[in-house]
């Protein structure tokens, strides 16, 4: 069906599953079909509509180092005429199998699903209980386990999101089948054990059992449990204030700013239970700093699991640092609201839990850390990359169609991480501040402990605002892309004549509905020597007249997202072009000048500015940009348009420029410590020529400081693996004395990502053969020396594992975490700038029909930003032979 029908439906239907079912009546499912591998939409509805009560009672004993034996007991209330139950689990190993205290000797268990016949169940309450085996491995399990190289020490925990707690133990593995959970841990008796519930601690000779509370209501991919010889900080506040517990490998204690991350989730927690009207909805409250997490963070209930290296500085952290520390945390915990509390029925609606936890935590931002320019961070850090995804042929709706959760992992993406908190705040803007947060409290409260759809917090919102949102939803969650607004401004005799915005898509689509996106912005007339006019602007028209410019002054410059309200490519007329690329310094808003900069760069990505042109302005800047942030994205991108985009030679002095420049900033005493230390950390990342080269040499041999001192780690490990990426001599040697001089816990990790730079076709041919099929090697570290190993200078090397790489994607996808395919498939085409490598993407997407839609929708969104290099770097060839 179109979207325009599927809104229809989904906005008048009164079941939860119908935006698929349309107008038909719902049909039994066969067997068969609900045997299927994966947990398929038409098992999962078939369960919702006949189970419900489900408790887990669940033993493990996890001292051995491989494996962990376990046993569930689920308590289940069965609707009449429920057939067969289907019970999902794909662990190694299944035992005895119990139901109501018989056992049952004709289950069946294939494709990852256990089937109990009906003749061993009754109506109403039911207990299965089942034996199994869960495995133990440093990836490809559902219980990941780390060895701290350090101190011989091993460390357990689990990452279940999106669909393996069935790898786990049996359970019904869908987010709208919320279970209360017990469990019982058998662990070595030194070790310490966290789970979602409180817990205590009976020693039996050299093992312990740990046993924790019942939880509330909640869904499988949230639950988790953490083991091993953790160390603990408590902060427990005077009066009825809940415990916060930190957890941290033992090895690095010493490293962790334990009071800086408790109070930073405490006033979280504060804030949260204040702006939501809604008291912290779970009986405790802790936090692991989970070594080689392969995320940022998991909102696990009542114990958010962290990435260890993102919060643990081993230097002095940047302000980028320290915003994306406290970014994740706030993230993290608002998810205890918003996806916790309240789940999303089924992973299309994905987006409704990240792009809510990413939009509040830039509202909490703004009020918690006043002066911080919350809103310029929420456009840095949302806006590019979710525009750069939204422009490709790759993309999606923010509402992503899933059969089956076995490809929930390919709904993560920018789409749902950035995109979807962008168009938040618009939705914000239109409805206004104290009718959007009174719509999130209804919501919150109608669906606690429960499950909604994205259909359910419109609802809330038109009912707290009296606003009719269907064409917000048809347009900005239904319907793929985005639109490019470009901006007309006609002058006559020194005043407007003219000033409208005209809408496009991006990009067209196949399937599009078309139609027109509902606008919602602010257009800035920007003057020197006089005060600037701001006009608000709504339409949802093709072209929308401002008429309230007609017959004012001729501005410098026309802005037409004033406030970052607008979702779209919002282009900047030539007039206004021109100004800005000669005056963007001179901007005082933060939030203004950051856009301003970023719309110079899509003027380059949109092949209407000469890259080299760009990179000037930039350098030009950079010497007044007292910005960390600007100034550390504005870097990146006159870096990539120096590298990447333009056409010039290994000996054009721009590379001896870009690097004095870098070297007179991060001396500059004038600047903050951040902004000293990005340009220190850009510099030893973009090093090209044989000077620059030298002072890298001179910084490990300490002959150059940084703050009158020897660099520290990572810098140290940064100019290692950028020296060896440019060729230097015995690179083992190199790794060795740095691995020699390094005793930290994180020295092994680094040693590894450094020997991917290595430019020697036998070490590439070693490391891509252990990045998929050594099962000792953690896929964090997989991702981390990715980028290394697909060093742009080494394409000519790297080339001949483009098409191996794709060709194992379907292969990733089943057997890896959520985020490393896109990080993958990134880091393989993105290494290439050629149209020779073009030509393999394009290739393999031809000799593969068969490729699943969710993997080539990846594909494409890396193979387009390929193309558009390509494009660039054509343009800018011809631009400089004339």
């Amino acid at each position: 069906m179109t979207f325009r029908r599927a809104f229809s439906v989904l906005a008048g239907a009164a079941l939860a599953w119908a935006s698929s079912l349309g107008a038909q009546a719902p049909r039994t499912p066969s067997m068969d079909e609900l045997m299927r591998p994966g947990v398929s939409l038409e098992l999962a509805r078939h369960r919702a509509a006949t189970l419900s009560g489900v408790r887990y009672g669940l033993g493990l004993d996890v001292t051995a180092q491989d494996s962990a034996p376990g046993r569930v007991t689920i308590t289940v209330q069965r609707a009449a005429g429920a057939g067969d139950l289907v019970v999902d689990f794909r662990g190694p190993s299944l035992g005895i199998v119990t139901a109501n205290g018989e056992r049952v000797t004709d289950g069946e268990w294939k494709n990852g699903h256990l089937r109990i016949p009906a003749r061993w169940l009754r109506d109403g309450e039911n207990t299965v209980v089942a034996h199994f085996v869960a495995r133990i491995a440093p990836a490809g399990a559902s219980i990941i386990r780390f060895n701290d190289q350090t101190d011989g020490a091993t460390y357990l925990y689990t990452l279940l999101v999106p669909a393996d707690a069935n790898q786990l133990f049996p359970s019904f593995d869908q987010p709208d089948l919320k279970a209360r959970f017990r469990y019982s841990i058998v662990a070595p008796r030194e070790w310490k054990v966290l789970a979602n519930g409180p817990g205590r601690r009976e020693e039996q000779g050299q093992t312990a059992t740990w046993t924790f509370d019942e939880t509330e209501p909640i869904s499988t991919y949230l639950a988790a449990f953490a083991a091993g010889p953790w160390r603990t900080w408590t902060d427990a506040p005077a009066g009825d204030g809940l415990p916060i517990t930190l957890y941290a490998r033992f090895s690095r204690a010493a490293e962790v700013d334990a009071d800086t991350l408790l109070g930073a989730n405490r006033r979280a927690v504060r804030w949260l239970e204040r702006y939501f009207a809604v008291d912290y909805p779970f009986a405790k409250f802790e936090m692991l700093l989970a070594p080689a997490f392969p995320f940022g963070g998991m909102e696990h209930v009542g114990a958010i699991f962290y990435n260890e290296n993102q919060f643990i500085f081993r230097e002095a952290p940047t302000l980028g640092q320290q915003i994306g520390r406290k970014s994740t945390i706030y993230h993290e915990v608002a998810h205890q609201w918003f996806g916790d509390l309240v789940t999303m029925e089924w992973f299309d609606d994905l987006w409704l839990k990240e792009g809510f936890s990413t939009y509040v935590a830039a509202r909490m931002q703004d009020e918690l850390d006043p002066g911080s320019e919350a809103w310029k961070t929420f456009y840095l850090r949302n806006k590019p990359l979710a525009y750069a995804t939204d422009q490709t042929s790759g993309t999606t709706p923010v509402w992503q169609e899933l059969a089956n959760l076995d490809l929930a992992k390919s709904n993560y993406g920018p789409i749902v991480y950035n995109k979807a908190p962008a168009i938040l705040k618009q939705l914000n803007f239109m409805v206004g501040d104290s009718a959007f947060r009174a719509g999130l409290t209804l919501f919150l409260q109608r669906h606690a402990y429960a499950n909604a759809t994205w259909r359910d917090l419109l609802n809330a919102l038109r009912d707290a605002s009296g606003m009719n949102l269907d064409a917000f939803g048809e347009q900005y969650i239904l319907r793929a892309g985005m639109p490019v607004v470009e901006t007309s401004l006609q002058v006559r005799g020194g005043t407007i004549a003219g000033l409208t915005l005209r809408q496009r898509p991006a990009r067209e689509l196949a399937g599009d509905p078309g139609g027109f996106w509902p606008i919602h912005t602010q257009v800035r007339l920007a003057y020197t020597g006089r005060e600037d006019v701001v006009i608000p602007v709504s339409g949802a028209a093709q072209t929308i007249e401002v008429a309230a410019a007609r017959g004012l002054p001729a501005p410098d410059y026309v802005w037409s997202n004033e406030g970052d309200y607008g979702y779209g490519l919002f282009l900047l007329d030539e007039r206004s072009r021109e100004y800005v690329a000669g005056h963007v310094g001179d901007e005082g808003d933060g939030l203004r000048r950051a856009m301003l900069w970023g719309a110079l760069w899509d003027e380059v990505r949109e092949a209407r500015m000469d890259p080299a042109r760009f990179a000037r302005i930039v350098m030009r800047e950079l010497p007044r940009e007292r910005d960390e942030q600007i100034a550390g994205l504005n870097m990146g991108r006159a870096w990539t348009a120096i590298s990447t985009y333009a056409v010039r030679g290994a000996d054009d002095p721009l590379y001896g420029e870009w690097e004095r420049l870098l070297v007179t900033r991060s001396a500059d005493s004038t600047l903050s410590y951040g902004a000293r230390k990005a340009a220190l950390d850009m510099l030893v990342g973009t090093v090209r020529t044989d000077a620059g080269r030298a002072m890298l040499r001179e910084y490990l041999a300490g002959a150059r400081t940084f703050e009158g001192e020897a660099v520290k780690q990572p810098t140290r490990w940064g100019i290692v693996e950028r020296l060896i990426a440019l060729g230097e001599p015995d690179p083992d040697a190199l790794i060795a004395a740095e691995s020699a001089r390094d005793t930290t816990a994180d020295a092994g990790r680094r040693a590894f990502v450094a020997g991917a730079a290595v430019p020697a076709a036998d070490v590439k041919a070693q490391y891509f053969g252990r990045f998929l099929d050594d099962p000792n090697l953690n896929e964090e570290w997989v991702t981390a020396a990715s980028g290394n190993f697909n060093t742009a200078a080494h394409s000519a090397l790297t080339l001949r594992y483009l098409r191996p790489s794709l060709d194992r994607l379907e292969w990733i996808r089943d057997n890896r975490r959520i985020f490393f395919l896109p990080r993958w498939i990134s880091a393989f085409i993105g290494g290439h700038t050629s149209a020779e490598a073009l030509a393999v993407v394009d290739q393999f997407l031809a000799e593969t029909p068969e490729l699943p839609a969710d993997i080539r929708r990846k594909v494409l969104q890396s193979r387009d930003e390929l193309e558009r290099t390509v494009r660039i770097r054509e343009a800018a060839a011809r631009a400089s032979r004339r």
